[in-house]
C-alpha cells in the first residue's frame, strides 16, 4: 500500500570504458530486474550512447559519482563493470562516502594496483560502510598478491582472507562460489553450472546484488550475497533442466533472473 518506485531503493552503476560500456548496462539491466526503483548508469565513456534501447527504464547520468556525499551516502552503488583504466577516478569518492558499495571487475583491479586507495577501502567498515567484493579468481589473487592457481588451491581460505584484510564481504565467484565476511559463517553456494561461463555474467551478478540490496539495504552485505549467488546460479540450473545446451547468454540471463519462481 503506497508503495512507489523511491521506495524500492536506488542503484547506480558506475563502468563502461571505451569499448566496455556493454558491461554497465547489462549490470543495470539486472538491478532494474532485481525489482530496485531507479537505476542510474554512468559510462566512464564519454563518447558513448546515453540510452540502452532495450531498457530506457535506464537513467544515464554524466559522473555521477562527482555527485554530493550525501547522495552517494543514499544510493546503492556498484562500481567497476568494464571500467577500464578509467574507473580510479571514479573510486576515492564512492569509497569515501557511499553506504553500501559492490565493487567488480575493474574497480578490484584498481584496488590491488593502487596502494593509495586500500585504506579507503578498509576504513570503510570501521565507519559503518558496508562494501561487497565479487571477484573472480584472479582478481582475488591480485588483491592478495598471490597466484590465481594458489587461490583455486584453496578457496575457502582465499575468501576469509580476503574478508579479513578489507573488512568486506567477498563473494569468490566459480564452480561452489564463495561468501565470505567478518563475524559471519562461511557460506558455498550450491547452484550453477557451466553454462554460466559467458561474457557478462559477472557483470549480471554484481547488477543483481545491488538491485536486491537496494531494496534491502539494512540487510548484511554477506546475506545479500548468498542470495545473488543462489539465483544466479539457478537460473542457469533452471536454463539446463529444460533441456538447452551452449552458454547462457548474459542479456538472456537477467530475463531468466527475473522470471524466477519463488524459493
Amino acid at each position: 500500500m503506497g508503495a512507489h518506485k523511491g521506495s524500492f531503493g536506488d542503484v547506480a552503476v558506475v563502468g563502461g570504458a571505451p569499448g566496455m560500456a556493454g558491461a554497465a548496462w547489462l549490470a543495470a539491466r539486472a538491478a532494474l530486474a532485481a525489482g530496485a526503483g531507479r537505476i542510474y548508469c554512468s559510462l566512464l565513456d564519454d563518447s558513448a550512447a546515453t540510452l540502452d534501447p532495450a531498457r530506457p527504464e535506464l537513467m544515464s547520468r554524466v559522473a555521477w559519482w562527482q555527485s554530493p556525499p550525501a547522495l552517494l551516502a543514499r544510493t546503492t552503488v556498484l562500481c567497476g563493470c568494464g571500467g577500464g583504466d578509467a574507473v580510479r577516478a571514479a573510486l576515492p569518492p564512492l569509497l569515501s562516502h557511499a553506504a553500501r558499495l559492490v565493487l567488480d571487475a575493474d574497480a578490484l583491479n584498481a584496488l590491488a594496483r593502487d596502494p593509495g586507495l586500500q585504506p579507503l577501502l578498509r576504513a570503510r567498515a570501521a565507519r559503518g560502510l558496508a562494501t561487497l567484493l565479487t571477484p573472480h579468481p584472479l582478481e582475488a589473487a591480485r588483491l592478495l598478491c598471490t597466484s590465481s592457481a594458489e587461490v583455486q588451491h584453496d578457496r575457502l581460505a582465499a575468501a576469509l582472507r580476503l574478508a579479513s584484510d578489507t573488512g568486506a564481504a567477498v563473494l569468490l565467484k566459480g564452480s561452489g562460489s564463495v561468501v565470505a565476511a567478518p563475524g559471519h559463517l562461511l557460506h558455498i553456494n550450491p547452484t550453477g553450472n557451466a553454462a554460466l561461463a559467458s561474457a557478462g555474467t559477472g557483470d549480471v551478478l554484481a547488477g543483481w546484488a545491488a538491485g536486491l540490496w537496494a531494496q534491502l539495504p539494512d540487510v548484511a552485505a554477506a546475506d545479500v550475497a548468498a542470495a545473488a549467488a543462489w539465483q544466479h546460479g539457478r537460473a542457469a540450473d533452471l536454463y539446463t533442466a529444460a533441456g538447452r545446451s551452449g552458454p547462457l547468454r548474459a542479456a538472456d540471463l537477467v530475463e531468466a533472473l527475473a522470471g524466477l519462481p519463488a524459493r
